[in-house]
């Protein structure tokens, strides 16, 4: 079966395709299928509000059942931001680096105890006839002081678990602990009982 996703972000897609494939589940852009979806405004304000309207826009406009996701990085010691605004922080969207470089600014001189961090993925899944499953994952670590390894995006680099940062993790070890694979995880669960 056939579901579109929300985003041309193919590592997002890399990363669904390789947790939902095992339920015959194909991940597909609309650029894969020669579709133009048009953009949509994030204006929620929740994770879960922003993948909601971008999965109701694709599967509104491809008639297919359309998976979309909203996540980011929330960081206790600035009371959660950059949070939805994650993409955005440093004022380019989809800009790592500079989003990156004014996280360890904000963070300039905070010790180590105080850089707790998580991050947070909300995938909505919505169907043609109008069924839908939002589901919420989240993985909690800290900021480090400088990025360290070249895999994964965002802010990976600076994220730290279990003493790593998430930039030094292969995908396969990723996947079993970050918040989108957590996410995937659920909502593999809750598509299992209806598909």
């Amino acid at each position: 079966m056939d579901f579109i996703l929300a985003t041309n972000n193919m590592k997002k897609l890399a990363e669904m395709q390789r947790i939902l494939s095992p339920l015959g589940i194909n991940v597909v852009t609309a650029k894969m299928l020669g579709i133009t979806l048009e953009d949509v405004e994030e204006d929620g304000d929740t994770f879960e509000a922003n993948a909601k309207i971008k999965a109701n826009a694709a599967c509104k406009a491809t008639n297919m059942p359309a998976i979309a996701d909203d996540s980011g990085l929330c960081v206790d010691y600035l009371d959660g931001a950059p949070g939805i605004f994650s993409a955005r922080f440093g004022g380019d969207h989809g800009n790592d680096e500079l989003n990156n470089d004014l996280l360890l600014e904000k963070l300039d001189g905070v010790p180590m105890e105080e850089r707790t961090a998580y991050y947070v993925c909300a995938i909505c899944c919505t169907f043609p006839d109008g069924r839908e499953i939002i589901v919420r994952g989240e993985c909690h670590g800290h900021i480090g002081f400088e990025r360290d390894g070249n895999e994964g995006f965002g802010y990976d680099p600076l994220f730290i678990i279990n003493g790593k940062a998430f930039g030094r993790y292969t995908a396969d070890e990723k996947d079993k602990i970050s918040h989108r694979g957590n996410a995937l995880r659920l909502l593999k669960e809750k598509l299992e009982k209806i598909i």
